[in-house]
């Protein structure tokens, strides 16, 4: 008996400690300190919901810059199932994947004939990336423009003043927000069909 009522009282005070003061301290740090990551880094137009700048969405429509294929189980940018695919570059269902992204690209802009860059055809880890390299954004850059019916110049500004840098100018590479420029894209030139979660 003596034995079990300090072990109940240590087992009482860190349920306590690390059931409950603990992870409220850590919420009413992160409401206070990062109050738009804390609540998902939503993304909002005219007051609606449109996607979150953390989670890649799907985006097929030749008039907007494309993110990352996704290989979440289930359906395509599930993000209650982030996972890649796990396929090895030996593994043929890999290869056949990534030609029929590939070919994807090219029947999307017969014209374009630069090099595909390499993450425009491979699943990210998560399956939920929302940035693309700043090469992948300018290689579609002429398909988007001409379907907005803009001058290309005029997308590669827009491209050029999204390009995120490292992040503490040394982690990671530069990038683009898939999400992000293409509701700065439909700002200067609106589509019938807009972003939406």
């Amino acid at each position: 008996m003596s034995v079990l009522r300090p072990a109940f009282v240590l087992l009482v005070l860190f349920t306590l400690l690390t059931g409950v003061i603990y992870p409220a301290a850590v919420t009413g740090i992160g409401k206070l300190l990062f109050s738009h990551e804390s609540e998902g880094s939503l993304v909002l137009r005219d007051g609606v919901v449109v996607g979150s700048s953390l989670l890649a969405q799907p985006f097929d429509d030749p008039g907007y810059f494309w993110g990352r294929p996704s290989a979440t189980p289930g359906s395509a940018y599930n993000g209650a199932a982030s996972s890649g695919s796990n396929l090895g570059p030996s593994n043929p269902a890999l290869t056949d994947a990534v030609k029929a992204r590939v070919d994807a690209l090219r029947a999307a802009d017969p014209e374009n004939v630069l090099p595909v860059p390499v993450d425009l055809v491979t699943a990210s880890g998560s399956g939920l990336d929302p940035e693309i390299s700043p090469a992948a954004a300018f290689f579609q850059m002429t398909r988007v423009a001409r379907a907005r019916g803009l001058p290309e110049e005029r997308v590669a500004e827009l491209v050029a003043s999204r390009l995120e840098d490292r992040t503490f100018a040394v982690l990671g590479e530069p990038r683009v927000n898939v999400l992000l420029l293409n509701l700065a894209l439909d700002e200067i030139a609106p589509r019938p069909h807009s972003p939406s979660p």
